[in-house]
């Protein structure tokens, strides 16, 4: 099937051919239809699955064939650069950068703007990108509610939302942010709700958006790629670094995107990794937008080998053909596990997703197997196998917490004795 066929005019068509797009994937192939024929959809598909031009292509095309109704005072002529048209919600800075560049490149030789923003970066920059002509802004939540309390946006006219990665919205705490936005848009628009999972929480936020959508699922809902292969090394935890650098240098892995729970850890692991002799940096929400994307840039580059990141980033990393993603840190909820690997096997590519399990994450694997209904493979490493004697630390915790409470409960039985003695 062609993008023509899908109902695509030519300018869009030839462009996505300049761009190297030979044929739709499953998610354009259904979504492109529904949402040029004016359609709500749910979709489900999974991150690398080419979801943006399933969205970005027809909204697009129908912003082209549906030209701005001119105003009708001069109060709103004053107004007209900052109304905004379509709006694409995302929940990371790095995946509104990736959409937006993305709409840039399909809007080429068209007369439709894109402007972005999100947080970490100059508002003032964005203001002027914003009421220089924005057809479609890309925005994350919190930035978007700024802009739109010192009055640089106004979606009062918004024609078309997408809430890209809606799962992750949710994860971040976004629920109440997406509502305040929805409050400022007509109730009579086209609505495009996008997500890799769908938990209770999910579901309940699109049918409460959504007016009587189409579905498109692509892939069973909570699913990993069949392209990337899965394989779990329990290890015991003192030695997860040591093993993680056993692998990338014996198995002379060259670009590696590592996972970890928190931003302390990843700061610590790219330390400690650059000196065992591997290129590595870190990208956190502590990081300066700056910062973020000189990591990223040196790292698709080849300048460093080694990218450890927080969940923060499992959303928005667009990184072409790339081979390896290690949990180094299990993930606390097992949704967090698809959308670490979707890193990996994008577009249909081969992949590797690799996870570094001590004996106190055994309760994240199972989580994680059973929201996929599957038994990931596990292997242990000669020279790596993990001593089943020694006890978790919290458990360790646990323990002195419990001994310290016997010894204090038989001290004061034996005290209330010697008290009832002398009685």
């Amino acid at each position: 099937m062609s993008f023509q066929a899908l109902g695509l005019q030519s300018q869009l068509v030839d462009t996505v051919t300049a761009l190297g797009f030979k044929t739709p994937t499953p998610v354009q192939q259904q979504a492109i239809p529904e949402v040029l024929a004016g359609h709500d959809i749910m979709a489900g598909a999974q991150t690398g699955t080419g979801k943006t031009a399933a969205f970005g292509l027809p909204v697009l095309q129908r912003l082209l064939e549906q030209p701005e109704l001119e105003p009708d005072t001069s109060a709103d002529r004053e107004k007209a650069n900052i109304q905004i048209r379509a709006l694409v919600l995302t929940p990371t800075r790095e995946l509104a950068q990736q959409v937006y560049d993305s709409i840039t490149s399909y809007s080429k030789d068209t007369p439709i703007k894109t402007a972005v923003a999100y947080g970490g970066t100059s508002m003032n920059v964005q203001v002027n990108a914003i009421r220089s002509g924005a057809d479609i802004l890309v925005a994350t939540p919190g930035r978007l509610l700024d802009h739109a309390y010192v009055g640089t946006v106004d979606l009062a006219k918004v024609e078309c939302f997408v809430l890209d990665e809606a799962d992750r919205m949710l994860d971040m705490g976004f629920i109440d942010d997406i509502k305040r936005i929805m409050k400022r848009m007509k109730t009579a628009r086209q609505t495009l709700f996008f997500s890799a999972t769908f938990s209770k929480q999910v579901k309940k936020l699109a049918y409460d958006i959504l007016e009587d959508p189409k579905l498109i699922e692509v892939t069973p809902a909570n699913s990993t790629a069949v392209t990337v292969e899965q394989m779990v090394y329990p290890v015991d935890r003192h030695r997860k670094r040591e093993l993680l650098s056993y692998l990338i240098g014996s198995r002379n892995w060259q670009q590696v995107l590592v996972f970890t729970k928190t931003k302390q850890g990843s700061d610590e692991l790219a330390k400690e990794l650059g000196l065992d002799g591997i290129k590595a940096a870190s990208i956190n929400g502590d990081k300066s937008q700056g910062a973020r994307q000189r990591a990223l840039n040196d790292f698709k580059t080849g300048k460093i080998r080694v990218l450890v990141a927080t969940d923060v980033a499992a959303r928005g990393l667009d990184i072409d053909q790339l081979e390896y993603v290690v949990n180094f840190d299990m993930p606390f909820k097992a949704e967090d596990y698809v959308h670490r690997i979707g890193r990996t096997g994008r577009a249909g590519q081969a992949g590797n997703a690799i996870s570094l399990m001590s004996l106190d994450e055994e309760w994240a694997l199972k989580a994680i197997e059973e929201l996929l209904d599957t038994r990931l493979p596990q292997q242990w490493l000669e020279g790596y196998e993990p001593d089943p004697t020694i006890e978790p630390p919290e458990n360790r915790r646990r323990g002195r917490s419990a001994d310290k409470r016997k010894a204090k409960a038989k001290h004061k039985i034996h005290k209330n004795r010697g008290r009832h003695t002398r009685r």
